[in-house]
């Protein structure tokens, strides 16, 4: 079942490479009592991803902290020295945006948002979505159906719908 608003999100760790390396952390510790954007995609330096949807986020980081929000989440299900080499190259750390691995896929997972598509090498991604949560409780959730698209998904759109 996918998440919904109105739901509360799953407890989960997610790995970040920190100044001593890769570590571990909650993702309540960082949804507890804060409202945040979280934005899952299928794959660092994948085409739409990395053209469009964290791009998306970069220009409208400022806007979204007018908005009351606290921090912007990145996370894709891969490992986290991948998640610091895209964030760099990116300019998403630069820009402060968290980028996440999800590297065993339980988040993905727990949200309801994993998906295949074999043709490409895509094993247990997690599907294209933003959401908006504050304390750890969904009040906005876009998805793009399509996993080559970011419509709804992305920056500006949220924005919009917050």
């Amino acid at each position: 079942m996918t998440i919904a608003v109105g739901d509360t999100l799953p407890d989960a760790d997610l790995l970040i490479f920190g100044e001593e390396g890769p570590g571990s952390v909650a993702l309540s510790s960082l949804t507890k009592g804060r409202k945040v954007i979280i934005f899952g995609l299928p794959g660092a330096f994948t085409r739409t991803c990395d053209a469009a949807h964290v791009p998306s986020f970069i220009r409208t980081k400022d806007a979204f902290a007018a908005k009351g929000v606290d921090d912007i989440i990145c996370f894709a299900v891969n490992d986290p020295f991948v998640m610091a080499a895209w964030g760099k190259s990116s300019g998403a750390a630069e820009a402060g945006i968290h980028m996440l691995a999800d590297a065993d896929g339980g988040l993905t997972k727990a949200l309801g948002m994993d998906f295949d598509a074999p043709p490409v090498g895509f094993h247990g991604r997690c599907k294209r979505f933003a959401l908006l949560a504050e304390d750890g409780v969904v009040k906005v959730l876009q998805m793009d159906e399509n996993p080559g698209t970011c419509e709804l998904s992305g920056g500006e759109a949220m924005l919009d719908a917050i």
